[in-house]
């Protein structure tokens, strides 16, 4: 989910530190390695890269068109021995260790990419064994392993969980599963934000309202992943109900998610200075949840907003970003692509590798143009990070740790 991954916070910190001059490297003739070609995106990939790279491929597939081989074969090369992932590993050859920062976030999103594409069975279930034993005794996951729970990681394991065949409410820790741990963490009929998600309790111990969490923690309840389709009825009306089951819990997710989006048709920033900036990727992340719980009449105006505005931020903010909207579109049965006007698939795969089929239709019709007369031919484009708010959003969009509303 956007932002969840806080991921993108970390990232948007080093683009702002990239500012200041580089104490260790300030000669001129100094340039940043190179990224690799099988990649999407071309931001530092520090705190993102398998996060961004596992949506690119999530969405792809989601939307019936086939990953680049070498994309693939990235991403599943980016997997430590122990079956975890770090955001980004630059070079694979040496293995992982104390210093390697893996994360939750990154591992569950590889893991449902994967068991997606099909044929990865070993690194899937490398990946799993390792998310089980990193679970939080109240039945959570943290980013980290040992964090406290919070709401968008536990969620985007539950996907993964689900995704690789798992039933989630039977993986438990001390007798406790996620859907106890999501319970704890979403607030209550009376309280202010009533049947919100919070990321985490604050310094004092209280839950406070988040949008993005709030979607993160309907689908974890519904044990749905990132690119759930569109429910079939919703569990309950608008109303928020005792949350005596995780279906109940998601029905008042998707009743806080409808109030917030009910005049604008979309979410805003949480960020300090830009609450009256839309937030395209969180509201993208709502449309999924909704739809996945069976509100599909509000998902739908929400999609229908993002088709009109969201498609310029997206060719901003990346891969991550297409894929958000690419799992927008799907869960409300909308065309990706001819989304607002846009070619949400196109879009995509113009930020990472050439598709092996379509680099052979070129090679042939060059042969053909050679036989004739001089041809020319031309490739790929580029990308940019994951959304502010990985999440992470996405998240980042995650990911040292989510920023509070």
């Amino acid at each position: 989910m956007n932002v969840r991954r806080s991921a993108a916070v970390l990232a948007a910190v080093a683009v702002i530190g990239a500012a200041a001059p580089a104490a260790a490297d300030s000669s001129p003739s100094a340039s940043p390695p190179a990224l690799p070609t099988a990649l999407y995106g071309d931001s530092d990939p520090q705190y993102d890269g398998v996060w961004r790279q596992s949506l690119a491929l999530l969405a792809q597939h989601t939307a019936g068109a086939e990953p680049p081989k070498a994309a693939v074969d990235w991403l599943t090369g980016q997997q430590c021995a122990d079956g975890s992932f770090a955001p980004y590993r630059a070079d694979t050859s040496k293995a992982c260790d104390d210093t390697t920062t893996v994360d939750t976030n990154q591992t569950a999103a590889a893991v449902q990419a994967l068991a997606a594409l099909g044929g990865h069975d070993a690194v899937t279930d490398k990946a799993v064994a390792w998310l089980k034993s990193v679970q939080n005794k109240d039945g959570g996951w943290g980013y980290t392993a040992g964090g406290a729970s919070d709401t968008n990681s536990t969620s985007v394991v539950v996907g993964a969980l689900a995704a690789a065949g798992e039933k989630p409410a039977e993986v438990t820790k001390d007798g406790k599963s996620a859907h106890d741990a999501l319970l704890e963490l979403e607030l209550g009929c009376e309280a202010d934000g009533a049947g919100a998600f919070a990321f985490q309790p604050d310094k004092k111990g209280e839950l406070l309202a988040n949008a993005d969490a709030t979607a993160a923690g309907i689908l974890g309840s519904l044990g749905a992943g990132l690119a759930a389709g569109p429910g079939e009825t919703a569990t309950a009306g608008t109303a928020c109900e005792e949350a005596d089951s995780p279906e109940q819990a998601a029905a008042n997710g998707a009743a806080y998610l409808t109030d917030a989006l009910a005049g604008s048709g979309h979410l805003v920033s949480s960020l300090p200075g830009a609450e009256d900036q839309p937030d395209y990727g969180n509201t993208a992340d709502a449309v999924v949840a909704l739809a996945a719980q069976g509100s599909t009449g509000q998902a739908g105006k929400a999609a229908a907003w993002l088709e009109k505005n969201a498609t310029g931020w997206a060719a901003q903010s990346g891969p991550a970003a297409y894929a958000q909207l690419i799992f927008a579109a799907h869960a409300t049965g909308t065309d990706p692509r001819a989304f607002g006007g846009t070619d949400l698939v196109e879009r995509l795969a113009a930020t990472g590798p050439a598709p092996e089929k379509a680099t052979g239709a070129a090679e042939s019709e060059e042969e053909k143009k050679d036989d004739s007369g001089p041809g020319s031919g031309v490739w790929w484009l580029v990308g940019v990070c994951l959304i502010a708010g990985t999440g992470l959003g996405f998240l980042l969009r995650g990911r040292a740790k989510k920023r509070q509303p």
